[in-house]
């Protein structure tokens, strides 16, 4: 089985204080990564949490508006380099043999916005009995000099280079949430819930909660977003929080 899991940044920092790991939190998610992982495959993306978004919004940089400034290219990889250094160390800190994927180093936007990101690397890793590990990052953009590459475009675009049997997005809260503060169970459409979602409640230049949904809406499998507590069950198997899976989806 081959799993694609994505640790939001606001799950694994402080993301109100600059460059701060939520070392308890890391610690757990983690734990439940190396207690279940033994005979599967899996790829892990990380947000960017207090690492990334705040030199990202210093510097005026999101997935749609770039910078040519190198001073804040260097402030925001450099981060998100350090963050992916300290996540890399806790799985490997319990035998999760964990290797650096740094997708500024490959990928690349055109003057349509499209993305490009090459994969191959990834697949070799994973069929080489390593688990990569991917986090946001910035992306050379064609006329917009760098922008903002989210995790969950990340997530797009792996799980089906990876023939991914199950993608998860462990958030901050227990899956998308309706007006009333109650979990949507399931999502086919973005138009059902759009009036519900809105940006994080942090600093965030890639979408929030809405970008989110957007993004995993476009998979051909069905996504699973869910809070920290329900990690060692979303590796169990189990589907909790909130199923995202469009209208092409079977499940």
């Amino acid at each position: 089985m081959t799993v694609v899991l994505k640790l939001g940044g606001s799950v694994i920092t402080q993301k109100d204080e600059p460059e701060t790991v939520d070392r308890a939190a890391l610690s757990d998610a983690v734990s439940a990564i190396a207690e279940s992982a033994v005979g599967d495959d899996i790829v892990v993306v990380h947000g960017g949490g207090s690492f990334g978004h705040h030199h990202a919004a210093e510097y005026g940089v999101s997935t749609t508006e770039g910078t040519h400034d190198g001073d804040g290219v260097r402030a925001i990889h450099g981060a998100m380099c350090r963050l992916n250094a300290a996540v890399v160390e806790a799985l490997t800190g319990q035998g999760v043999p964990a290797v650096p994927i740094h997708p500024f180093s490959a990928a690349t936007r055109d003057a349509d916005s499209d993305l490009s990101l090459p994969t191959a690397q990834v697949t070799t890793l994973l069929d080489e009995g390593f688990v990569p590990v991917l986090h946001g990052d910035l992306v050379a953009h064609a006329g917009a000099g760098a922008t903002v590459l989210s995790g969950d475009e990340l997530v797009v675009e792996l799980a089906p280079a990876v023939d991914a049997d199950r993608v998860g997005v462990c958030s901050t809260v227990p899956g998308v949430l309706d007006d009333d503060g109650t979990v949507i169970d399931r999502i086919e459409t973005f138009e059902a819930v759009a009036s519900a979602l809105g940006g994080s409640d942090a600093t965030d230049v890639s979408g929030g909660m809405a970008g989110k949904v957007r993004a995993l809406l476009a998979l051909s499998a069905p996504a699973v977003v869910f809070g920290p507590d329900a990690l060692p069950a979303f590796l169990a198997g189990e589907s909790p929080g909130t199923t995202i899976a469009g209208d092409d989806d079977d499940w």
